[in-house]
């Protein structure tokens, strides 16, 4: 089905404990609302991602209105794409606290605040503020929450659920740049930003259909996946004690604090009770500190779990293969965002504009790269495929495409490249699987918003840099050259930590033999 953690050398397992009788699994896993939950995911990623893929309509007002450098404007895009993915691992805290439907609820109100805000800017540093930063930040904080919420909600068709999802961002950039071509034609590029900022009010509903599991429904999950996996016990039976000599499962203090606090809840609830006969303030006091307890026990554990997962003994940051991970995604996605801002430029060089025009190449990359993700999911979810092997021959064949695109002088040429680098980006919806696999649910929020972090700083530092190249050199081949080669330096990473990881244990269990 997938990559198991054996396979790859994993240091992190589920925190949960795989019982000997057989457990009803839930039926809202793998179908039920869990489809409801691709639905809300689809249409997220229609919003945010689509509506930032097609910002190239709304950067030519700005370029007019304006009159500032194209550098300068364009940094406009890239602060609001950048930080809908930097900020991740905050957004994490947010979803330890409060839970995947509240942040996505907030996050929903934040963007369209910060779309109606830049209505009224009165130049370009006014919207690095209401745009680039309201709006990214309200973005990430829908984002993560919708491919979290994927992740917990399925099991064997992970991998299919997170490229139906995510294909929305392809379905998007069609939508939304037709939306916004025809939006600032009739009503202006103001106006267009009020109605913009009107139905990204859609991501609070969105976020509404998140509906959270409840702890029972994650354990049952965590049994049907022990089940399902040969030689898990041994997996697990190794894994368990690396973890409890690390502290993860040592649940005994978090049990006894719940306990604790739980008895304060029911002396409150207590004296609430016998305090009827007293006034009606007393009782609204009451009431106001049991709220007020509850609502710090719920930070104080969401923070622990959050901070545990970044600086703890249980740190996300001990797992080599994750580190290994996060370097990668330095390197990727800058790749991939690339030919979407430089691909027109190289057009104009090669006098392909007519060709151009009639079938844009970055429609071909877009079009391809729906099916791309979908096609993946469904190769990653078959019995006798692992997911891992799937995430690195997509990953090889980009990197390839990234490297001989500059030898492409011709339309054709250039189109059978682009779609090649649009199929094989769709391992995007392959990243939360793998992460998953690498640190367990209870793990992903937090470990998926690092990936996206470095994502976002290889997507707000890459283009610039690819542009910075062309200045020096006149050429765009260098830049795809060099964001090549770096790209394949994280590839390598990902290769190594594996076989350090997987020799470790066969290292232990020989001295163990020989003593």
């Amino acid at each position: 089905m997938y990559a198991s953690r054996e396979d790859i050398g994993y240091d992190f397992g589920e925190d949960s404990k795989v019982g000997s009788k057989p457990t009803k699994p839930n039926p809202n896993i793998d179908g039920g609302w869990a489809w409801m939950i691709v639905l809300s995911s689809f249409l997220v990623h229609i919003l945010i991602m689509g509506s930032q893929m097609a910002l190239g309509i709304l950067n030519m007002e700005w370029l007019e209105e304006f009159n500032q450098s194209r550098g300068l404007t364009a940094w406009v895009s890239s602060l609001s794409m950048g930080i809908t993915l930097i900020v991740g691992p905050f957004i994490g805290l947010f979803i330890s606290m409060c839970g995947c439907r509240m942040t996505a609820i907030i996050g929903g109100l934040l963007n369209a605040l910060g779309w109606i805000l830049s209505a009224y800017a009165s130049n370009v540093h006014y919207l690095f503020l209401t745009f680039g930063v309201t709006a990214g930040i309200g973005s990430g904080m829908v984002y993560l929450p919708a491919v979290v919420m994927v992740g917990q909600y399925f099991q064997k068709r992970r991998a299919l659920a997170q490229g139906l999802s995510t294909t929305g961002t392809g379905f998007g950039t069609f939508l939304m740049t037709a939306l916004l071509k025809y939006l600032c034609t009739e009503f202006g590029w103001r106006n267009t930003m009020f109605i913009q900022g009107a139905i990204s009010l859609n991501l609070c509903v969105c976020g509404a259909l998140m509906r959270p599991l409840s702890p029972k429904d994650l354990r049952e999950k965590y049994v049907v996946r022990s089940d399902s996996e040969e030689n898990r016990t041994k997996a697990l039976s190794h894994s368990t004690e690396t973890l409890k000599s690390n502290g993860v499962l040592g649940e005994e203090p978090e049990k006894k604090e719940e306990a604790a606090n739980d008895e304060v809840l029911g002396s409150v609830q207590h004296v609430e009770t016998g305090g009827k006969s007293g006034s009606g303030r007393i009782m609204d006091g009451l009431r106001l500190f049991k709220t007020v307890s509850q609502l710090t026990v719920t930070v104080r554990k969401g923070f622990a779990l959050w901070y545990s997962s970044y600086f703890g003994a249980a740190s996300l940051f001990t797992n080599r293969v994750f580190v290994a991970f996060i370097i990668w995604a330095l390197f990727a996605y800058s790749s991939f965002v690339i030919p979407f801002i430089h691909l027109p430029e190289i057009v104009k060089q090669y006098n392909l504009s007519r060709q151009d025009n009639i079938f844009p190449l970055t429609s071909i990359i877009a079009i391809v790269h729906i099916f791309g993700k979908v096609i993946l999911g469904i190769i990653s979810d078959l019995p006798c495929i692992s997911t891992w092997n799937v995430f690195l021959m997509a990953n090889f064949t980009l990197v390839t495409c990234i490297l001989t695109l500059p030898l492409m002088q011709t339309y054709v040429g250039l189109a059978v490249v682009c779609a090649l680098i649009g199929f094989s980006s769709g391992y995007f919806s392959l990243m939360p699987v793998v992460t998953e696999d690498l640190v367990g649910t209870k793990h992903l929020a937090n470990a998926y918003g690092i990936i996206i972090c470095a994502n976002g700083i290889s997507a707000l530092f890459g283009p610039p840099f690819a542009g910075w190249i062309y200045d020096i050199t006149q050429k765009y081949d260098f830049s795809f050259y060099i964001a090549g080669l770096l790209y394949m330096v994280g590839i390598i990473f990902l290769l190594i930590q594996p076989c350090i990881q997987k020799k470790q244990p066969r290292e232990k269990s020989t001295e163990e033999a020989q003593v």
